[in-house]
């Protein structure tokens, strides 16, 4: 009796195992990215020696999109969910203004839990105001949790555009000194722009006297706090004006000059048709037209505020006149019924009531002597 053979030739098994083998090998060797969530390097490889809580420290990454391989923020216990936020916020963000696409191409963002956190990361030598700071030698952009932001979670994220920008336009422009006008305008825009209704204190000071020079704004960066929200609006309307003037095309035409040239004056100049200081010129005269007294009464929504919030009081008063004088008015004149012409003095007849006809006609006043 012949046998059935119950299993797969030699030869085809062999060949199975061979082609299993090899799957093995091939998904131990390839490289997996990370996904959103999962750690990349240890903490010791990001995080510096000497911050706190280092080895609390956790790290997320991007495994697909634009930002794989371009970011890692760094994340203590209680900012897990500002992590998950800030990524989702850079990979939704188109690229930066006037930059190639893929600028920066590796950051590291650190979400600072505590001051502690915050000092060892910045050195100390942030303001206490400061909402974030940029460290584009480090490819690092630090920002405190541990204080809320002034305007919510919408300020945050704009703080997180702008220090991303500041990272971008370094790499960028690798090595070269950029005027602190520029590279702070420039970071206004990118997170979004300088908005008119923030504008009103620099209308204000600008109304009636000369614009500041840009170049003042280049040689330190005010600490106060009212001084630098003044300077961020400075540089901000200046990048603005020049962009509006140039058209969409101009900056990165200008900043793929001055990466090539090395020099900025040289290249606005080639760029724009004018020196620098024909540009502050023009500006300096845009800002006392743009925000004159005339400027301020028309467009500042603070002052169409004030404006509404007088009008309301004033209604408010003429109203309130309205009804003293109504109320006047009504106290002068006399009674429906008059009854102290008629009853005043006299008793009512016996048996009569006083609303009866014939208490009427009893209260009724004799006719004077002679008369009758």
């Amino acid at each position: 009796m012949s046998r059935v053979p119950l299993g797969l030739p030699t030869r085809r098994l062999g060949a199975l195992w061979g082609r299993l083998l090899l799957l093995v090998l091939t998904f131990l060797v390839s490289p997996v990215p990370p996904a959103l969530g999962q750690a990349g390097d240890g903490p010791a490889d990001v995080v510096p020696p000497g911050v706190p809580r280092r080895e609390e420290a956790r790290i997320v990454t991007p495994g697909k999109g634009t930002l794989a391989g371009r970011v890692q923020v760094v994340h203590w216990r209680e900012g897990e969910a500002a992590a998950r936020r800030l990524l989702e916020l850079l990979e939704h963000r188109p690229g930066l203004s006037g930059l190639p696409p893929g600028y920066p191409s590796r950051a590291h963002v650190y979400l600072a839990p505590d001051r502690d956190v915050w000092d060892a990361l910045t050195g100390s030598r942030a303001p206490e105001w400061s909402a974030g700071i940029a460290i584009p030698a480090l490819q690092r952009a630090v920002i405190p949790l541990f204080a809320p932001a002034a305007g919510g979670i919408g300020e945050r994220d704009r703080t997180v555009l702008h220090e991303w920008a500041h990272l971008g336009l370094h790499e960028y422009l690798a090595g070269l000194r950029i005027p602190r006008w520029f590279d702070e305008g420039y970071a206004q825009r990118a997170s979004g722009g300088w908005r008119i209704s923030e504008a009103w204190r620099l209308r204000l000071v600008l109304a009636g006297s000369a614009a500041p020079p840009l170049d003042s704004l280049s040689l330190d960066w005010p600490r106060g706090r009212g001084e630098a929200g003044l300077a961020y609006l400075l540089a901000g309307s200046a990048v603005a004006y020049l962009v509006d003037r140039s058209g969409d095309r101009g900056l990165p035409v200008f900043l793929a000059r001055w990466r090539a040239m090395g020099d900025f004056e040289e290249a606005f100049r080639q760029t724009f048709g004018y020196s620098t200081g024909t540009f502050e010129t023009r500006w300096a005269e845009h800002v006392r037209r743009r925000y004159s007294w005339i400027a301020l009464a028309s467009e500042s929504a603070v002052f169409w505020v004030i404006v509404g919030a007088a009008l309301i009081v004033l209604a408010r008063a003429r109203a309130r006149r309205r009804i003293l004088g109504l109320a006047r008015l009504r106290a002068s004149q006399p009674p429906p019924r008059p009854a102290y012409w008629a009853d005043a003095g006299r008793t009512p007849h016996p048996g009569r009531r006083p609303g009866s006809v014939e208490g009427r006609a009893a209260a009724k006043p004799l006719p004077p002597r002679g008369q009758e």
